[in-house]
């Protein structure tokens, strides 16, 4: 919603929306791109913001697409606004698609009535694909619209934002509808029940609306760190055992200066994660000399020089490869077959109990991640399993962990898993070293019926760990022997 204006007052937005597409302007000739947006008809109530696909259903791909907007009715000069995101496409290739957003801002001086824009895709100097949208712009009611929540937040955290709506008479009203977005775009994502994910650091306005009227709120989006500190394990194959957690001072990226380590009874700690809070932390143990393993909880009061506050093994003796730290639990992915997730809760980080245990197969369950009240397990030849922790789709919770669905990818060796909510992806990685293995691309707009739509893939060697920037749409992924890869 970039340059939008928030409207209070006389005439607004409450909108109802249609969008009915067509894919003219290009003939079917063979190795030919042929562009269409889709759906045809889109029916949209209280909401400036929706999601057109582009298709091209040629043979050709199409080079150098253009996203463009034709102002029918002359909001443009009542100052609308009309935000295309993305604004241009590199390429397309021949059965390739794109979700394209647009979203309408409207200022309260547009009088009520109906009013026309033209979403358009040009191919070169050609109009490819248009799909024609009107808008309803209602009456405002008279009432108040407050939204409230924190003013700032690390980027990967989430946060939630509340609304309060009263009526004309000053009374709260109970059962309004709010429609969530922030600006600018690229900042994060806002979920409809007000939960927000932060993207890019910098400033941005998460804003709730109740049909025309809307408030915000400004969050400042800091880097997931724990003000200058970075924490790093070791690994056990080299001639001392991997037995450290070693501190690392980065206000200065480019010179990390180590300031502290703490040594834990392990042969290898595999992996340290830190709460979004940046109050504790965990790391894994792996070969510990007293058979115990299990995950030590870290006290990170000063950053620079953590302290340990206990460690937890009951069930977790085998060993912990792979940890994810959310709230008041850390769920962990011991070693070994038939041992499944375990999730841990720490809101009295002196005295860790077992909160849940999750069996999501025989095979290894090598890692876990955690968003939005789910769990993206990687249970190696078992497939990648999305649990519900607490999310709601299958009433689960940290307490009472509830399956909604898996895919198992044709290679097995499920390793690794990145969830991006706002495009509905997960990156999934396979580490085959005999196929070798690849990256696979698993749609889970609809969660209970993830499918795989694409693979990537480098020859010589599998992928290992993913990182997305999601605010530029570029996954970064190591590779065995083949270095980083920037997809």
């Amino acid at each position: 919603m970039t340059g939008m204006r928030t409207a209070h007052g006389k005439a607004a937005v409450g909108l109802l929306l249609a969008a009915w597409a067509c894919g003219d302007a290009l003939d079917g000739a063979a190795e030919r791109p042929l562009l269409r947006f889709v759906p045809s008809v889109v029916g949209l109530s209280q909401a400036r913001e929706t999601t057109l696909t582009l298709e091209n259903v040629g043979a050709g791909a199409a080079q150098g697409v253009t996203l463009r907007w034709d102002d029918v009715d002359g909001l443009q000069g009542m100052g609308a606004t009309l935000a295309v995101s993305p604004s241009s496409v590199t390429t397309l290739g021949g059965g390739g698609s794109l979700a394209v957003t647009i979203n309408l801002g409207i200022p309260a001086v547009v009088a009520a009535g109906t009013y026309r824009v033209i979403l358009v895709a040009d191919l070169g100097s050609t109009a490819a694909a248009t799909a024609k949208i009107s808008f309803q712009v209602m009456a405002t009611p008279s009432g108040t619209m407050t939204v409230s929540g924190p003013a700032s937040a690390r980027q990967g955290d989430v946060v939630t934002y509340g609304a309060e709506v009263r009526d004309a008479s000053g009374t709260v009203v109970t059962n309004s509808t709010i429609v969530w977005s922030v600006s600018p775009l690229g900042a994060g994502f806002v979920a409809a029940d007000g939960r927000f994910v932060a993207y890019q650091p910098g400033a941005a306005r998460v804003i709730g609306r109740a049909g025309s009227l809307a408030d915000s709120v400004t969050v400042v989006i800091q880097l997931w760190v724990h003000g200058a500190a970075a924490y790093t394990g070791t690994w056990s194959t080299r001639t001392e055992p991997g037995n450290t957690v070693y501190v690392w001072r980065i206000d200065d990226p480019t010179q990390p200066t180590l300031t502290d380590s703490l040594r834990l009874d392990a042969s290898t700690v595999n992996d340290v994660k830190v709460r979004s809070d940046g109050t504790v932390g965990v790391a894994t143990h792996e070969g510990s000399s007293d058979g115990l393993n299990g995950i030590t909880l870290l006290d990170l009061a000063d950053p620079l020089h953590p302290a340990v506050i206990s460690r937890y093994t009951s069930g977790l003796e085998s060993g912990v490869h792979n940890v994810w730290i959310d709230g008041d639990y850390v769920y962990v992915a011991p070693d070994g077959v038939n041992v499944g997730l375990r999730i841990v809760d720490i809101s009295d980080p002196n005295n860790p109990t077992e909160a849940a245990q999750f069996m999501g197969g025989a095979s290894f369950l090598h890692d876990v991640y955690v968003r939005d009240g789910l769990a993206f397990l990687s249970h190696w030849n078992d497939g990648l399993v999305i649990v519900d922790v607490g999310n709601g789709i299958a009433s689960g919770s940290p307490s009472s962990p509830t399956e909604v669905s898996r895919i198992a990818t044709i290679g097995g060796q499920t390793h690794n898993a990145w969830y991006w909510p706002a495009a509905g992806y997960v990156f999934v990685g396979e580490e085959d070293f005999g196929a070798p293995g690849i990256l696979h691309v698993v749609d889970v707009r609809d969660l209970r019926q993830p499918q795989e739509v694409a693979t990537y893939a480098v020859p010589g060697g599998p992928p290992h760990n993913f990182w997305l920037d999601e605010a530029g749409g570029v996954l970064y992924a190591a590779w065995y022997g083949q270095g980083l890869r920037g997809v």
